[in-house]
């Protein structure tokens, strides 16, 4: 079956952009939502927050991933989406995770959502200067992958 996969990026609505604890339960709840819905449509992914804005990365199966970037576009807890990417990949790059949120720096985020993400190709380096966003994202998310 072959896999999909959609990147964007997003700002978080107020309710979740403010640095409370608050906030960080409402995402964990969208989160932890989201996981239940993927695990049954067979999606994968991460989503990425620097304390305003999302950078998120989904794969699966046409039908799955269509009926959750469909979630995604109606969801209130963000504004402002910009695909960056959507189309089919070799293979799953995170097998691990029906959903799973990391924090990250503005700066890395932003280097994330600027980088290559054509054709979701990965060359194996993410510090050379022509290192992909695929390879950008496998090398943020590795270490998470240990624990997780």
């Amino acid at each position: 079956m072959p896999i999909r996969a959609v990147v964007y990026v997003s700002e978080a609505c107020t309710k979740i952009a403010s640095p409370t604890a608050e906030s960080r339960a409402v995402l964990d709840v969208l989160v932890e939502d989201a996981k239940r819905f993927n695990r049954s449509a067979g999606v994968t992914g991460v989503l990425m927050f620097d304390g305003e804005r999302f950078l998120q990365y989904m794969e699966g199966p046409m039908d799955g991933l269509s009926v959750a970037y469909s979630r995604v576009l109606g969801a209130s807890s963000h504004h402002g989406l910009v695909e960056l990417q959507q189309g089919r990949v070799g293979q799953r790059r995170l097998p691990y995770w029906p959903m799973r949120w990391l924090s990250l720096e503005p700066h890395d985020l932003r280097q994330l959502a600027l980088s290559d993400w054509t054709r979701f190709n990965q060359r194996g380096d993410a510090q050379a200067l022509n290192g992909t966003a695929m390879d950008r994202l496998t090398q943020l998310v590795e270490p998470h992958t240990r624990v997780a």
